[in-house]
């Protein structure tokens, strides 16, 4: 399966720069999609962070290498990229639950994380509602936060909470160009920086070719192809859909991500349903 090999392949770029210059725009290229989708599709199908899988395999061939070898603390610190040997001895404990000194001792109980491999699971027990459509290029305008993505699952019901309280919607709602296929406010996942502090832009906003309002940005997006999917009931379906896109849909849908923010469209809620738009390019 291309997917596989493809998300296989990243993570051979991983393993092979686990001590050096690892680039995760670079491992999200080989897999074919940005370092936003690439980050989160690792998340949802290995269940742990992309960032906390590679700090935990650095700790495992650094207990490895203490109990075979005579290398110093301070060498193995820097080499498994910490900046002193406190800070490499903290994460250590943390993961192992005892010292890198103490580690070196025969008996001394020890966590091993193996390397990670993809492989494609066929389920399609529940059908995913979607379609695809053709939009020429268009512009969103709205309120711009940056959020780590660690916490998302937290920050972004609270920035819509303080969102409603100050009337953004109601102040996006009459900016909004009334005929587009994109009909409700949007949520739009945008410009993750992963290998620095995993962050991302997330940006409260309407499609609208209107001047952006204080406070507020315009940001365009080109004539591209669109995958969207149906998330029934409230908005937390979107987030099983983003899981299913990711494990179920993309691998077998003859479709690459394109290197576009995804966005998520919350209709009215008398259509009890909302979506999922994500750019999408084929094979």
């Amino acid at each position: 399966m291309d997917w596989v090999e493809k998300m296989n392949k990243a993570i051979s770029y991983i393993e092979d720069h686990i001590t050096g210059d690892m680039d995760y725009e670079v491992a999200s290229k080989i897999a074919c999609c940005s370092v936003y989708h690439f980050q989160r599709m690792f998340s949802f199908i290995a269940d742990v962070s992309l960032s906390e899988y590679v700090r935990r395999r650095r700790l495992t061939l650094a207990a490895f290498e203490l109990q075979n070898s005579p290398i110093k603390v301070i060498d193995l610190a820097l080499k498994y990229g910490y900046e002193s040997p406190e800070a490499f001895t903290r994460a250590f404990q943390n993961l192992h639950g005892t010292t890198p000194t103490a580690a070196r001792n025969i008996g001394t109980k020890l966590k091993a994380y193996p390397r990670i491999s993809f492989q494609i699971s066929i389920k399609g027990v529940a059908e995913m509602n979607y379609r695809i459509e053709e939009l020429k290029g268009f512009s969103i305008v709205g309120l711009q936060e940056r959020v780590n993505t660690n916490n998302a699952f937290n920050i972004i019901p609270n920035l819509w909470a303080n969102a409603a309280k100050e009337g953004l919607f109601e102040r996006l709602w009459k900016i909004r160009t009334a005929d587009h296929q994109m009909r409700g406010i949007l949520g739009v996942c945008a410009d993750g920086d992963f290998g620095k502090n995993e962050e991302f832009h997330y940006i409260m906003s309407i499609v609208s070719e209107k001047v952006p309002p204080e406070r507020m940005i315009k940001r365009d997006f080109p004539l591209a192809t669109w995958a969207v999917f149906e998330a029934e009931g409230g908005p937390e379906g979107i987030g099983e859909i983003w899981k299913r896109l990711y494990t179920e849909w993309v691998p077998t849908s003859g479709y690459d991500l394109a290197y576009l923010p995804a966005i998520e469209c919350y209709l009215p809620p008398e259509e009890n349903k909302n979506e999922l738009w994500v750019a999408v390019v084929k094979k």
